[in-house]
């Protein structure tokens, strides 16, 4: 089973997916948020399918959103591949990077992806998104972690690299430009997902793959950042952790092939789906 939105922006529409069948949770939910992770939503969803409660929604023609509704928050990993920071030109970090992303960045895995007015430096990452699905609040270890995660999913962490990087040193603010985080197209369950620390991650731009990765190359693992973080802030049902990127963004590219309007941007993640986002100018 997997999870969806499907609907026009703002008017969503829950929605589970099973053995190919698309269905209607309205009844059950007004949206896939915060509210509804915390309340065990998805094992309701589970039992609800079980017992053949819910209505079959035809989807033909419904634009695919992202499959959380906005988070309270969206925490971004930085440097969190070895080969990424090698291609950065950093040192491979002995703490996780932490940065904030606005959660209005956050956008359907198939909608648009603006160039900010005046960028020459709009850059592509593929990363692992892990949804929360209960408080993390000053976790004693790293195993405590799990058991707090409602799913996965396939974020796309697009970067503005002068204003992340050359413009005061901030990098929040190459990082939540407008449509700067598609997301989706679903949201997978934990249970059930298997090892998310041997999943693939693949980018193309133009057809050409730029980025083939696996999580196990993290250098701070899954469970190990979901207990960091909750030393220096909670973290709610809904909160969006964007767990790092592997190598070879533009950034580390000879030549740097920055995205521009009319690129086309494909990503996928092993047992999570594809996206693919077309760039437009702002």
């Amino acid at each position: 089973m997997h999870l969806t939105r499907l609907g026009a922006a703002g008017e969503e529409i829950p929605v589970a997916i099973h053995e190919g069948a698309h269905y209607d949770l309205r009844g059950l939910t007004a949206d896939i948020d915060g509210a509804f992770l915390a309340s065990d939503g998805i094992s309701a969803v589970r039992a609800a399918l079980a017992a053949g409660a819910l209505p079959v929604l035809d989807s033909a023609g419904l634009r695919v959103g992202s499959p959380i509704a906005r988070p309270g928050k969206i925490v971004c990993v930085g440097l969190n591949y070895s080969d990424h920071a090698a291609e950065s030109g950093m040192a491979v970090p002995a703490e996780p990077v932490i940065f904030m992303k606005d959660p209005m960045t956050m956008v359907g895995p198939y909608d648009d992806v603006a160039i900010p007015r005046g960028s020459v430096k709009t850059d592509w990452e593929v990363e692992l998104a892990v949804v929360m699905g209960a408080t993390a609040r000053y976790l004693e270890s790293p195993t405590d972690s799990r058991g707090l995660i409602a799913g996965y999913a396939v974020s796309h962490d697009v970067s503005e690299r002068e204003f992340q990087l050359e413009r005061g040193g901030q990098w929040d603010k190459g990082k939540s430009c407008e449509t700067f985080n598609p997301f989706g197209p679903v949201l997978v369950p934990a249970e059930g997902a298997g090892d998310p620390q041997a999943l693939g991650l693949r980018l193309w731009v133009n057809g050409v793959l730029r980025q083939d990765g696996t999580t196990a190359n993290m250098i701070f693992g899954i469970d190990h950042l979901i207990w960091y973080l909750s030393q220096f802030m909670v973290l709610y049902p809904g909160d969006v952790i964007n767990t790092g990127t592997p190598a070879g963004v533009a950034l580390g590219i000879d030549g740097q092939p920055y995205l521009k309007a009319g690129d086309v941007v494909e990503l996928e993640i092993e047992g999570l789906g594809r996206a693919r986002q077309t760039c437009v100018a702002s």
